[in-house]
């Protein structure tokens, strides 16, 4: 009998898997394809887009519904980034920072009051979230960051900044991890909701960015910014070890922009050399071009199983440190390597604006930075595999 229940909500999923992903291709055909070019060559943020995408329920996804979110799990949360990311990354990046760093920090170590305070605004999209942990100085090396707090009464004094931070100047409330500790201490750091317009906190340079580029990425100042107590997240010390776990889920959520990424190319590509005639036939029928597909479907495939893997797991509540790392590893490299397999397809115009190639693979290498490099993966993956 369980077993049927089992199969019966697995089913229900299934379904509302394929509702999410033809209600978002639908949004995305109409609200994103036409603005591709002009928001990536001026660099625009869509805010009001995300307040459009809030509305359909995709700004609070692994949000309860108590507070205004839609309850779903990380399953239906990949879906509708794969398919947002498809069409534009940079939507499906800030869409991913928005839920799984910034909204869900809160949810994962807020208490009652804060949680009723900010999750039904980010959730609903009125409200759009960031989250900035990474420094000038210290990008991997988190241990070591100069973003300090000092306690003041009930107050905390907040000097230092950060960078690359995504949705850093649009955002309407950030979570930043502050050092309360000695450098290097795992206890060392603690983290606070900052609203956008509190004295002393102000974003300052916008990076002009290879790709991802309606994806805003700033730096975040703070000089004698004063919060209450009241926002510090969870307990002082525990910032960084919040953090971790955080970014656990956050890494399939980066995985899945790189299925996306890699999905949308190879699309593209194929798309195209079923159009492209060259000797009196299309290009596809040509086994060079042809085992160039089979190639990248190949690697798409493989890289969504592996995030619907961590997806699951993370969906069951066991611990996804190894396989997020594994899935978002193999995704970001997969992104690569499919964007540059399309742009060769397309031949000269995949060197050229009009046509989607040249910015997924300006778009995708971004999958292997963010959120930890491949680099940091593999030191992930490595630790994780030789424990026992």
């Amino acid at each position: 009998m369980d077993l049927i229940k089992e199969d019966s909500i697995e089913s229900q999923r299934e379904q509302t898997c394929d509702l999410i992903r033809e209600t978002v291709k639908d949004f995305a055909t109409i609200h994103i394809k036409p603005n591709i070019r002009e928001w990536d060559e001026a660099q625009q943020f869509p805010k009001t887009l995300f307040h459009s995408l809030g509305e359909l329920g995709l700004m609070g996804m692994l949000v309860p519904e108590s507070y205004g979110g839609s309850g779903l799990g990380y399953k239906e949360y990949v879906t509708a980034i794969i398919e947002l990311s498809k069409t534009d990354p940079s939507v499906g990046l800030s869409m991913a920072a928005h839920n799984s760093l910034c909204t869900n920090h809160i949810l994962m170590f807020g208490n009652e009051e804060q949680k009723q305070t900010y999750l039904p605004k980010l959730a609903s999209g009125q409200n759009v979230g960031a989250w900035g942990l990474t420094e000038p100085n210290t990008g991997s090396d988190a241990g070591n960051m100069r973003t300090v707090a000092v306690r003041d009464g009930n107050d905390w004094i907040i000097n230092g900044s950060k960078n690359f931070i995504t949705n850093g100047k649009s955002g309407d409330v950030a979570v930043i991890i502050t050092r309360t500790g000695e450098p290097g201490d795992k206890h060392g750091a603690t983290a606070f909701i900052i609203e956008q317009g509190t004295p002393g906190f102000t974003s300052g340079r916008k990076e002009d960015k290879l790709g991802m580029r309606a994806s805003e990425t700033v730096e975040l100042i703070f000089q004698d910014c004063r919060v209450s107590d009241s926002q510090r997240l969870g307990e002082v010390g525990d910032g960084f070890i919040q953090s971790l776990k955080v970014l656990d889920g956050g890494r399939i959520s980066i995985a899945a922009l790189g299925v996306g990424t890699a999905l949308g190319a190879y699309e593209a590509a194929l798309a195209y050399s079923k159009e492209r005639k060259q000797f009196g036939k299309a290009i596809c029928d040509f086994q060079a071009i042809a085992f160039k597909l089979a190639d990248m479907y190949t690697d798409v495939q493989a890289s969504s199983l592996l995030t619907f893997h961590a997806a699951a797991l993370k969906d069951a509540g066991q611990k996804v440190t190894l396989p997020s790392a594994v899935a978002k590893y193999h995704s970001s490299e997969t992104a690569v390597r499919v964007a540059n397999e399309a742009v060769q397809i397309f031949g000269g115009y995949g060197f050229v604006k009009d046509y989607p190639a040249e910015k997924f693979y300006r778009d995708s290498k971004l999958c292997t930075i963010g959120e930890g490099t491949s680099e940091i993966q593999k030191m992930v993956i490595s630790k994780e595999i030789l424990k026992n």
